[in-house]
């Protein structure tokens, strides 16, 4: 199983996977591995910008380190933004069993946790310095998933909550809890 998060900037993605992460590590064998498109940005997607055309692949090469962990038995989390529901489609039927979910948060709450600043720098005059102008949900697309198969709402409930939710269909899935 592939787990392919999508949701904008500040939602709880990395919270959330880490959170699975930690909690089904060493249980039974479940093996986890946090695909963080943040981090990923540093190295193999380095080359990467945020055109849409450079989203798409970012989501490509991503999800084929995710079919490589998923090959040896570890569940990959895709923990990216991911705002473009062709390339979530595209990933969901390239690898076998790819799970959509959607880490859900109004802008409203985004906008008030800006856990990176990056809400406010949006929001800046065009000519400001520290002006970002493609900041996913404000001045760049976000397309919501269509038929996605979780979705969290992080702005009605906790990080506990949510993690919950996300182990328990991940077993209902069948996946959880096998010796690998």
């Amino acid at each position: 199983m592939i787990i392919q998060f999508c949701g904008l900037s500040g939602s709880g993605k990395t919270t959330i996977a880490y959170g699975v992460k930690n909690l089904l590590e060493g249980h039974q064998g479940t093996r986890v591995e946090v695909i963080d498109g943040d981090e990923y940005r540093k190295s193999i997607c380095a080359d990467l910008g945020f055109s849409k055309q450079d989203r798409v692949a970012n989501i490509r090469r991503l999800a084929f380190v995710a079919s490589r962990f998923s090959g040896h038995g570890i569940l990959p989390i895709i923990c990216a933004i991911n705002p473009y529901e062709e390339i979530r489609k595209e990933v969901a039927g390239q690898y076998v069993q790819v799970k959509t979910v959607w880490i859900n948060c109004s802008l409203e709450e985004l906008t008030r946790r800006d856990t990176k600043g990056l809400y406010r720098r949006a929001r800046l005059p065009i000519n400001h310095p520290e002006k970002i102008a493609n900041l996913t949900g404000v001045n760049d697309p976000f397309e919501e998933p269509v038929l996605p198969d979780l979705i969290l709402q992080t702005d009605r409930e906790s990080p506990e909550q949510s993690i919950g939710k996300l182990i328990e269909f991940i077993g209902l899935q069948g996946s959880l809890f096998k010796k690998q």
